[in-house]
């Protein structure tokens, strides 16, 4: 199998993985909804209510189509479009595996390896925004025009403080490529005297501060409660998206819950190792290249199914923020604790470069 093949075949992989959780996402989030709530939740649609995010979809297909009379037509259409496009090209530059061994040739199991990637990721993050503002403007609705204003408005804030606490990450590994930032954290000084715990030198030991700044904003910048005011039912109609209906409306909420998932993937590599896992070196040496590519996979995954959990979590728990606590939170919090930590974080490096 040559290189092209195999980058087609994970492509595709990767845009039928990142459609199944998103799918499968609202599905588990009403599941979690019920059981904090003390309800069933979905359970008509195949065993489990398992095929509802199918029945979900096909429902979408079959709406209504309409699109108001004076919107910007074109600009209705691509806000959508541009929104779903921007979540699932973020997903290239993640290394999701070990790499594996096919016919003697090794394989690394990322489809773009850039030596920017946590820039390309941000980068994408940022455009982002312009599908829900062209979509609220476009629709010509005062509703959707007030929930883009405060969707950009959130992201900009947001965005500072993330940024802030990837440049701790960034300053600890000398590196803006994933796949590095990944491989220094499988050995280290932390855990070093212990061989079978190898692949537990994760960065959350290092920057617990910076993971919060960081977490706090992945949660504002995928609009998730307690941030969910650019559509905020009880104030805007659902904001942004209230002119839309059909698959335009599903290609929004389907853009949301991919942005959950790249959001927790990026964590995990940031964060918790990436495809790393106790003994992971362990198992390369005894079991093969293949074996522990597998399972690093299957830890991968893990690790970030456990992050949107956590996040449907919070959703179900924390009431929603005003939008001066928003700002507050943003401005007067998360900036100013990522400041500090930034500059504890060189001070120790120049401490103890040598």
């Amino acid at each position: 199998m040559d290189l092209l093949t195999f980058k087609l075949i994970l492509v595709l992989a990767l845009f039928l993985l990142s459609l199944t959780i998103a799918a499968y996402s609202t599905w588990a989030e009403r599941k979690v909804a019920s059981i904090m709530q003390d309800r069933i939740g979905p359970n008509r649609a195949g065993p489990f209510g398992l095929l509802q995010p199918l029945a979900d979809g096909g429902k979408f297909f079959f709406k209504e189509d309409f699109t108001p009379q004076n919107a910007e037509k074109f600009l209705f259409v691509l806000g959508p479009a541009l929104v779903m496009f921007i979540s699932l090209i973020t997903g290239a530059v993640i290394p999701w595996g070990k790499s594996l061994n096919i016919a003697g040739t090794s394989y690394d199991l990322q489809v773009a390896n850039i030596d920017v990637g946590v820039l390309f990721i941000i980068g994408m993050a940022s455009i982002g925004v312009y599908g829900i503002m062209i979509g609220g403007w476009a629709s010509n609705n005062k509703y959707s025009l007030l929930g883009a204003i405060r969707a950009s408005s959130q992201m900009i804030s947001y965005e500072l403080a993330m940024g802030l606490a990837l440049l701790s990450i960034i300053m600890m590994t000398g590196s803006l490529d994933l796949k590095e930032i990944t491989a220094s954290q499988t050995n280290g000084k932390l855990w070093g005297f212990i061989p079978w715990v190898s692949g537990l030198n994760w960065n959350i030991f290092y920057q617990p501060i910076a993971f919060l700044v960081f977490f706090v904003a992945a949660l504002a910048e995928t609009n998730r409660h307690p941030f969910d005011l650019p559509e905020c039912e009880s104030e805007l109609v659902t904001g942004y998206s209230t002119e839309y209906s059909s698959m335009k409306l599903g290609l929004y909420m389907f853009g949301e819950y991919v942005n959950m998932f790249i959001s927790n993937a990026f964590m995990v590599v940031l964060f918790f190792g990436g495809y790393n896992y106790p003994g992971i070196e362990w198992v390369t040496q005894n079991w093969g290249e293949n074996t522990a590519g597998i399972l690093s996979i299957v830890a991968f995954l893990a690790k970030t199914v456990i992050g949107i959990l956590i996040f449907m979590w919070i959703r179900w728990t924390l009431p929603r923020f005003r939008y001066d606590q928003l700002m507050h939170l943003g401005w007067k919090t998360l900036i100013p604790m990522a400041l500090v930590n930034l500059l504890i974080t060189g001070a120790v490096i120049l401490a103890f470069a040598n």
